[in-house]
């Protein structure tokens, strides 16, 4: 059976890419890594969410809560904030593909693959251009199809559900409208 580390961003987008990659035969590994979600708070909610998926659909996962760092990922985006998301998936990729070496995995992944909103192509080119000729692979899966199975899941579990992609400035284009509305008063 061949093994797949999953990168997984949250509990909710995983849900669908497990039940996936889980059919069509793959031993999935789950791998949560993401300097990205701020602020603090909001990380430790996404890593819970992601342990509850975990255990419901019988995977391991991995956290790496000691590497945790987001000036890492301040310094990777900073100045490069029209670009930031390539950024973004590129750090936390590379960061999947070492510890899916380390682990003698054939392919690795990523739930941020699931999203309807996140850059799928700029995800597919930078697993793909990473794993060039090495012993890991990148999978590529449109897990997108499965986006109402991982919302319907998730609320049915009471799983914490996410209202922006993890980041400050995801975050603050997420709620701007309300702090426009507070001028309006």
């Amino acid at each position: 059976m061949a093994r797949v580390l999953l990168h997984i961003c949250c509990g909710p987008c995983a849900i669908a890419p497990v039940r996936r990659l889980q059919e069509e035969g793959f031993e999935v590994t789950g791998f949560f890594w993401n300097p990205n979600i701020h602020p603090l708070q909001e990380y430790i909610r996404r890593r819970q969410s992601a342990a509850e998926m975990a255990e419901q659909l019988g995977i391991s996962i991995i956290f790496k809560d000691s590497e945790y760092d987001p000036k890492l990922w301040f310094r990777a985006v900073s100045y490069r904030e029209e670009n930031r998301c390539f950024h973004c998936y590129a750090l936390r990729l590379e960061r999947a593909l070492s510890i899916a070496k380390r682990g003698k995995f054939d392919y690795f992944s990523t739930s941020i693959l699931y999203s309807r909103k996140q850059k799928h192509d700029v995800v597919r080119q930078l697993g793909e251009d990473m794993a060039l000729d090495g012993p890991v692979q990148f999978l590529y899966r449109d897990f997108r199809e499965g986006w109402e199975e991982g919302i319907e899941t998730s609320k049915e579990w009471g799983m914490y559900r996410q209202q922006y992609c993890g980041c400050l400035y995801s975050e603050t284009e997420r709620y701007a409208r309300e702090l426009r509305d507070l001028g309006k008063k």
